[in-house]
Parts: structure tokens; sequence; C-alpha cells
């Protein structure tokens, strides 16, 4: 990636801090006040100096050189008795000038504080619009894309890379802007100490540039690489946590905790590159700082000698040099801390910068609800990165209120086809048809809204039972809730919990059994009252009994409604209107139960096997 671009998609996230302009200005003048404050206590060692080392300036000449000069604004010159009634006593003048570069001290730290508080305020705000629009956009990116880029990695820029651009964004607003403005007051006080040693102290810039410009193309190399890694650390992390009831009976805790030892691995050793770079780059600046302040030492001495430099004007630039050097000097870690994130600003922006998913356009006509049939013409479908379609040129049409069952082998498409229907996956070739509409030509949210969807992998929230089976439903009532947990046949169960439809609930619902989430899963389903009700082997985890009733919940639901199922037994398949075979993406047959069984051998194999038919065939 090269350099400007990664650093344009920085710059672009640092401009955002922009949208705070009152906060940011704040955080820059109280930044120049401590600088000017620095500055001006470098400048007060001058006339210290003299009065130690020699007869220097006192009180009332300091004060009458000022009146005279010619950049002394006319309201702040001073009166002559003001002046007269001075010190000149060469010791009281030294006592006061130190008195005042304390208080200059003090309203310096003052302002240095107000300036980290403001700064570190407009980072933090900007970061957390960052993570919030790059959260909005994933929510909206077309299923397909999370797929082909894995959840993992996607989590891990939200997470992790929205840290990485706060560290480089804390590192520009917070730490170098108040670096360099103390820097430069350095140099400024070197140049009024003695303009000669503060010129050949600049010419050293370009050197230290290219070193630190050098370096930071390797920290950003070696940073982008890590944060990949880190994704990859993050999804192997998740993956055996979610699976970890299989992680142990299978007994592969030693095979997972391999698989997470090589990806870590893998980011120490880019980590180890970073830290070889930034390790690097301090002592370089330190070499080459020191190097300048001995030619400085040896061309001052000779001055001196020469009777051509005040000693005290030299100490004062060598000191005035020594705080512009020890200012800048962090500069180089700052600016590796900004190459650093420059690689997490170029993730974020990708992720930003995604096409959403297709539908949401307000000017697309509404779906009106469902009521003539469902069709499938010549639909084709294949999965990021796999080597054979999904789907295979697939002609269907189901009419409204029938109940079709989908019957394959595993991998045949059956959830597939089923996932275009409220376009989780939109077709590569052919059209889905819902009423005779296309469904890309209308608005999704129309679309989705009157599909209910039970899966296999039933999702729950962390909330209340009763949230759960409302999620996605605007405005319900207490008492739909429960209706559809009795039609679900889950207000049984839900009643004996702790604090009945008011229990919290675990992450991913794993306080309750796989039975019981899927029966919310279906109360949920109903309460959205569809118009086209998808049962992804929504009965695989549920026992005999429990199933008779689901069965009997789902013929009350089902009156008026679509209903599209993937079965996964035998039963279901025999009360659904039609039945749908599908093999190698393909329909091969249709029909009901009694003619595919005398015509169709892989339904007669799949009600053998798989269905649970046994001799039924």
């Amino acid at each position: 990636m090269p350099y400007s671009t990664l650093m344009r998609d920085f710059r672009r996230f640092a401009r955002q801090s922009l949208r705070y302009r009152r906060t940011v200005a704040l955080a820059l003048l109280f930044a120049v006040l401590s600088a000017g404050g620095l500055g001006a206590g470098l400048v007060g060692i001058i006339p210290v100096l003299q009065n130690i080392l020699q007869d220097g300036y006192t009180l009332r000449t300091l004060a009458s050189r000022a009146n005279d000069a010619a950049w002394m604004p006319d309201p702040l010159r001073m009166s002559d008795d003001f002046i007269a009634s001075l010190t000149q006593d060469r010791f009281k003048t030294v006592l006061v000038i130190i008195s005042g570069l304390g208080v200059l001290t003090l309203l310096g730290g003052a302002a240095n504080f107000l300036h980290a508080y403001f700064s570190l305020t407009v980072v933090q705000r900007t970061v957390t619009k960052v993570r919030r629009d790059a959260f909005h956009r994933v929510i909206r990116l077309p299923l397909k894309r999370v797929v082909a880029g894995g959840a993992s990695d996607i989590v891990s820029r939200i997470v992790n890379d929205t840290a990485a651009l706060g560290a480089g964004l804390t590192a520009l607003l917070s730490r170098a802007v108040a670096q360099v403005t103390k820097g430069i007051a350095g140099l400024a006080a070197a140049f009024i100490a003695d303009w000669r040693l503060g010129l050949v102290s600049v010419a050293v810039a370009p050197l230290l540039y290219t070193i630190i410009r050098r370096l930071g193309k390797r920290i950003r190399r070696a940073s982008r690489e890590a944060l990949r890694s880190q994704a990859g650390l993050y999804g192997a992390a998740s993956e055996a946590l979610q699976g970890l009831r299989v992680v142990k009976v299978h007994t592969t805790e030693r095979y997972e905790a391999g698989r997470f030892h090589r990806i870590n691995k893998r980011v120490m050793r880019e980590m180890l590159r970073v830290r070889t770079a930034r390790a690097l780059a301090s002592p370089l600046v330190e070499v080459v700082s020191i190097v300048v302040l001995g030619f400085l030492a040896l061309i001052a001495a000779k001055a001196i000698i020469d009777g051509q430099l005040d000693p005290s004007r030299f100490i004062t630039a060598l000191i005035a040099l020594g705080a512009a050097g020890a200012s800048l000097k962090p500069l180089t870690g700052l600016v590796n801390d900004i190459q650093s994130s420059a690689p997490a600003a170029q993730r974020l922006a990708e992720l930003l910068d995604a096409e959403p998913e297709p539908g949401h356009d307000s000017r697309l006509p509404r779906l009106p609800r469902h009521r003539e049939s469902i069709a499938f013409e010549g639909v084709v479908f294949t999965y990021p990165g796999a080597a054979e379609q999904a789907l295979r040129g697939i002609d269907l049409r189901i009419r409204f209120g029938e109940r079709v069952a989908f019957v394959g082998p595993n991998g045949s498409g059956k959830t597939t086809l089923l996932s275009l229907v409220p376009r989780l996956f939109d077709a590569d070739a052919g059209r889905v048809l819902v009423d005779g509409r296309d469904i890309r030509e209308v608005g999704v949210r129309s679309l989705r809204r009157q599909i209910g969807v039970v899966t296999q992998e039933v999702v729950l929230f962390r909330g209340s039972v009763a949230a759960n089976i409302a999620y996605g439903a605007e405005g319900v009532t207490r008492e739909r809730v429960e209706e559809a947990a009795r039609k679900a046949r889950a207000d049984e169960f839900i009643r004996q919990l702790p604090n009945g439809y008011d229990t919290e609930l675990a992450e991913q619902g794993l306080s309750l059994s796989g039975g019981q989430r899927q029966r919310l899963a279906i109360a949920r389903a109903i309460l959205r009252d569809p118009a086209i009700l998808i049962l992804d082997e929504a009965t695989s985890m549920i026992d005999a009994e429990s199933e008779a009733r689901i069965a009997e919940a789902i013929a009350e639901f089902h009156g008026g409604r679509t209903c599209l199922i993937v079965a996964h037994r035998l039963s279901t398949v025999l009360n659904a209107d039609r039945i749908v075979v599908l093999d190698a993406g393909r329909v091969v047959d249709q029909g009901p139960h009694a003619e595919l069984i005398g015509r169709c051998e892989t339904y007669r194999q799949l009600v053998r096997h798989q269905l649970g038919g046994g001799s039924a065939a």
C-alpha cells in the first residue's frame, strides 16, 4: 500500500476531529499558551545569567530598554516614575525574575493540563463516532461480503483498529501538538539568544526527517501485518470459546491451543518487527543531536574566546536548544505511533467505503403484503471463493398459503435457496419473484417485515426472555408477547424460570436447553405475524414430544401464510402440501410423499437414511 494512500486514510479520520471545532480551538490555544510560557521562561534566563556572570541588566535597566523598544504598544509603556521605583540591586533583580518564572511555570502547567484535557476529549469523541459509523456500516453490509471476509476480521476492525486509530489521533492531537509548540518556543528562544546558533541547529532538521520517514515505512508495513494477524487471533479464540462444548467432547483442547499458539507467534513476529524499528529510531536521533550540539559547542567556544559572543547568551541558547530538543525528541515515538495507526485507518476506511446492502433506497416502492405466489426463475448462486455453484438454474413456483417442504442431501442448496427469499443473498443470475414482483426492485425492509425465519442455530441476545421474543417487533405489548409464547408452546417453561418473562438470558441463551431456545425463536417469528414463514430445520433440536407440540403450533399458525420448510424429520415432510427434492443445487423432483416415494430414488434414499423413515420407503 503506497505511503500516500495510507496517510490519506489517516488524514481522513483526523479531519473528522474538526467536527468539534470549539474543543480543538481550545486545545490549540492552551498548547500555545503553555509553549509561550516555556519560551518566555527561557528568554528570561538571559538577564539572570548576565547578573550572575557579569554586570548585567537590573530591573530598572530592563524596564527602560523595554519602554524604548519600537515593538512596545503605547498602552503597555510604563511611566518614568514607575521605572524609577524599580530596584537596581542585581540579586533582587534575579529574585524577581525567578519568581516571575515560577508563576509562568504554574500557568504553563495549568495550560498543559487543559490542552491534554480538551485534545483527549476530541480524540475519544472522534473514535466513538468512527466506531459507531463502522458498526452502522457493518450491519448493513451484504451477507455475502461478511461470509467472504469473515466476521472475526470485521469485529477486529471495529474493536482493535479503532483502538489503534485512537492511539494515532492521541499522538497527533494531544502529545505531538504540545511537543511541537514547545519545540518551536525553544527554538525561538535560541534565535533570540543568538540567531547563528539557532540557524545551525535548524540545518540538521532534514536529516532527522529522513531518518524518521524511512523507519516509519518499516513500522507501517509491520503494523499492517500485525493487525491482520490479530484478526486471525480473535477469530481462533472466538471459535474455540463459542464451540467449547464441541472442543471438550472431542478432546481437541491441545489442537485448539496449538492453533492459537501458532497465530499468536505470528502476531508476535510482526510486533517484533515494529519493535526493531521503534527501538532504532530514538538512538539514531540522539546520536545526530549530540553530534550537532558538539559542533555548536566548538563554534561557540571559538566565538567566546575571540570575544564575539556573550557567554550568557551562549548558555541561554544552549539551554533553549536543549529544551527544544527535549520537546522534539518524543516526536520520533509520536510519529511512529501515527505510522502504526495508518494501517488501522486504511482497514477502517475499506470497511466504511464498502458498498452497503442493496434495497435500502427510500425511493424503492414498498412490497404489499404477500398474497399470490413466490417464484424462482432460472436462479443461479455461487458462494464467494467456492469452486462450484450452490444453486444451478432453479425454476420453482409456490402458491400463497402452500406448505412446501424442501429435502435433499447435505449441501444440496436447501438453506441457500430459502435465504434468497428475504434477500440475505442475491442470485448471481435469474430472479426471485414475490407476487410477480422482482424482490430486487422493492424496498428490502418492506419484504423482510413480512417474513418470519426460524433456523436450526437459534440466535438469542443478552436481555430478558420477553425482549428476545419481541426482538424486531416494534411497539408490541406484553400480552402479545405472552400470546406468541403460548402459541409456540414456550409459556409453560418460561413461567418456571426464576423471573418468568423478565429472566435475563446468558450470552447466546446458553442458560436454556436447545429445545427451549428454539421455541423462543418460533415465538419470535409468530409475533411478527409474517405472510411468509421459513423454518430451516427448526425442530431438529427438539425431542419427539416437543416436536409434536411445535407441529401443532405451526399447524395453528400456518393459516393464511406461505410456509417454506427445510425438513429434518419424516413427520414434517408428511404434513407438507408439497415436497421439493434438491440434489447438487438442482430441483430433481417435486410432489406429494406418495408419488415421490414411488418414482424418485433420491427421495427414497433420504426417507430411508436421513429423514428417519426406516422401512417407510
